[in-house]
């Protein structure tokens, strides 16, 4: 089977306003953020008129054929690329969700998760409500429906002051986009523009969840939605509004270390800049006497870069990704040990062989796969595996759009570090301090990052963890 002990990403959306293909932009950006969910997708683009909806099980350019886009024509669209954290896996709850309400016509794309949305649920159903998916983004809908807020805008405003925990949103109407961020600033949104060419009157506004997405599309990068921001793109002119009072800022560190590609900027700051300084923080921290610095690909190569250029230890990439690997694969009758870890990596021997190896990785989750793993580069004949790790031990569950693990299923939750380099087989292994992981990401204004992964310590009350995160989806 593929490697599954990972964090899972959490959710990918985008936006595009006046473009005469903007269901192509926004294609091409949920494309370049597929790492960030691979299980459904769906685009919804406005003619100026009406709504138009796709949206699949499945990979982007598996999904939007040409066939597919062209009735989706439109000069606004917004897009959504989902893993799920909430809500099952499941076609009724691929987004954007589109319903018609008393203020028309509305469309909404979330990544993130809320803490009280099982409560806000069960008060709007014993009101009458009818709720068509079990994902926590359709409370915020109803919510706008709801509202008694005259004004679409004020109705956004007012359902966002209601709900609680992780979200950045993209939504749309007929002739309008709307964009905003919680106020703790848990998960990025980004906003850019393209600017008007010959044949196209005004500048193309755009928002996406990394700016990579931009680089695709030809976008500039222009600042992040603030945290507690509601941006508003219309016909006429661009506005914003503060919804909420300030909170204190709490964006999710963990995008830096593994979500986010290296090449976009996330809450102001290059994640390439940042996973490199960890490496260079984890090579100060534990250093050890080797030959190699190798890392498990793709999540550790950028830490890995940063310890070897700290340690002066060559790096090497003697972990070979397939990168073809589908979802589904034929497995040999005959049981072939540790199958699905061979599947995607293959170890260069002729670089290992008698050699004593730095192997970096960005987390260790359940142990399995490291065990999977460093046993594999031992029989390729490594003399030594020490196991260095560009986080601190993961000790608790993410509620705030994350799928991780629960607490028992955890291994630095359940075992001391020795315990666990004794499981997974490594010569030592050592993970990043959390003082030293904030100092390498940047902490500190105007940067507060959320770090309760690593400390059990939530910015939000988690009212009940069951009804977020029911055992179905807590994979």
């Amino acid at each position: 089977m593929p490697i599954s002990d990972k964090f899972h990403d959490e959710c990918g959306v985008v936006a595009i306003f006046a473009h005469p293909e903007a269901e192509k932009l926004a294609y091409l950006g949920l494309h370049a953020l597929q790492h960030r969910g691979q299980e459904s997708a769906g685009i919804v683009s406005s003619d100026g008129l009406s709504l138009h909806q796709h949206k699949a099980m499945g990979l982007v350019a598996d999904i939007f054929t040409e066939d597919v886009l062209t009735p989706l024509r439109g000069s606004i669209a917004i897009g959504h690329t989902r893993y799920s954290t909430a809500g099952d896996s499941a076609l009724l709850n691929a987004q954007p969700i589109l319903v018609q309400s008393n203020k028309g016509a509305i469309a909404l794309a979330h990544n993130g998760n809320l803490v009280n949305a099982q409560s806000i649920r069960q008060r709007l159903e014993s009101q009458g409500s009818i709720f068509q998916t079990n994902s926590d983004t359709e409370v915020i809908v109803h919510l706008i429906a709801l509202s008694r807020e005259h004004t679409l805008p004020d109705a956004i405003a007012d359902a966002l002051r209601r709900v609680e925990g992780a979200f950045s949103l993209v939504m749309m109407s007929a002739d309008r986009v709307f964009a905003a961020r919680d106020p703790r600033g848990f998960r990025p949104l980004a906003m850019g523009r393209i600017p008007a060419t010959e044949g196209h009157s005004r500048d193309t506004i755009v928002f996406a969840s990394e700016t990579c997405a931009f680089d695709l599309i030809g976008a500039h990068y222009e600042r992040e939605v603030r945290p507690g921001e509601l941006i508003v793109v219309g016909p006429d002119e661009v506005t914003s509004r503060f919804y909420s009072t300030s909170a204190a800022q709490s964006s999710c560190i963990f995008e830096h270390v593994y979500f986010s590609r290296p090449d976009s900027v996330i809450f102001g700051r290059a994640v390439q800049t940042s996973r490199e300084n960890l490496g260079r923080q984890l090579a100060k921290e534990s250093p050890v006497e080797a030959d190699l610095v190798v890392p498990v690909p793709d999540s550790g190569v950028t830490a890995a870069v940063g310890y070897a250029a700290e340690s002066g230890i060559p790096f090497r990439f003697a972990l070979i990704r397939n990168h073809y690997v589908g979802r589904t694969f034929i497995e040999p009758r005959q049981s072939v040990r540790d199958f699905g870890v061979k599947l995607k990596l293959n170890p260069v021997r002729s670089l290992l062989e008698g050699k004593r190896v730095v192997l970096i990785d960005d987390s260790i989750v359940r142990g399995t796969t490291s065990r999977k793993i460093v046993r594999m580069i031992r029989n390729a004949g490594a003399r030594e595996v020490h196991m260095r790790i560009s986080c601190p031990p993961t000790i608790s569950s993410c509620y705030y759009g994350v799928d991780t693990p629960s607490r028992s299923q955890l291994i630095a939750a359940n075992k001391s570090i020795d315990e666990i380099r004794d499981y997974i087989g490594a010569d030592s292994l050592a993970y990043l301090s959390l003082e030293g992981l904030k100092r390498a990401c940047g902490e500190g204004e105007p940067t507060h990052y959320c770090t309760a992964c690593y400390t059990g310590n939530y910015p939000t009350e988690i009212i009940d963890v069951e009804e977020i995160l029911p055992a179905a989806v807590r994979r």
